[in-house]
């Protein structure tokens, strides 16, 4: 299968593990040892300077901590835009990327555009998400800059789905539990 890195995985309606249910997940990497992405809309209560005093020069104090993902949920990953190529990045798509994990936060913080902590990632193992991805679990879609730094993180999966055409639109509008409808 072709590598899904730099694009979007929206959580197909019939996918119900409580982790990925109407997620949104960036995908940092994807090849034969397994794939890594970061959850874009499971924004938390916590400021993510809070979390990690050092993100306070990267984000600011106000921005919240998102859920990245079940896996490693203590490691804090930091997903920024980068204007131009940078070593301390981990480029994912265009100018969007993971800040490396030995950057100097406080010197990266001058070059660097927006930037969104998470707590853990997402993460599977050779042919996984290949798996799940002939299982249609999982919709693809192109990701953008917006998408990763949206200002309503709860409502990006309807956008997202919207956007992919009108095949997607009534998808996008379903309630969470249509039995209760």
């Amino acid at each position: 299968m072709d590598s899904v890195k730099g694009q979007l995985l929206v959580a197909a309606p019939q996918l119900q593990d409580p982790n990925f249910a109407r997620s949104v997940v960036l995908m940092v990497d994807h090849g034969d040892e397994g794939a890594l992405g970061v959850v874009l809309n499971r924004a938390t209560e916590t400021r993510a300077a809070e979390a990690a005093d050092e993100l306070s020069a990267l984000i600011g104090d106000e921005e919240p901590l998102h859920v990245g993902g079940p896996v490693q949920t203590t490691a804090i990953v930091v997903v920024a835009e980068f204007p131009e190529e940078d070593p301390a990045a981990v480029i994912a798509t265009g100018s969007i990327g993971l800040l490396s994990s030995e950057a100097d936060m406080g010197e990266v913080a001058e070059r660097i555009g927006r930037a969104r902590a998470f707590a853990g990632f997402a993460g599977w193992g050779p042919g996984q998400l290949d798996e799940e991805l002939e299982r249609e679990d999982w919709i693809l879609a192109p990701a953008g800059p917006n998408d990763v730094f949206t200002a309503d993180p709860e409502g990006l999966w309807g956008v997202v789905l919207e956007r992919l055409g009108p095949q997607y639109a009534l998808v996008a509008r379903m309630p969470p539990d249509p039995s209760l409808n």
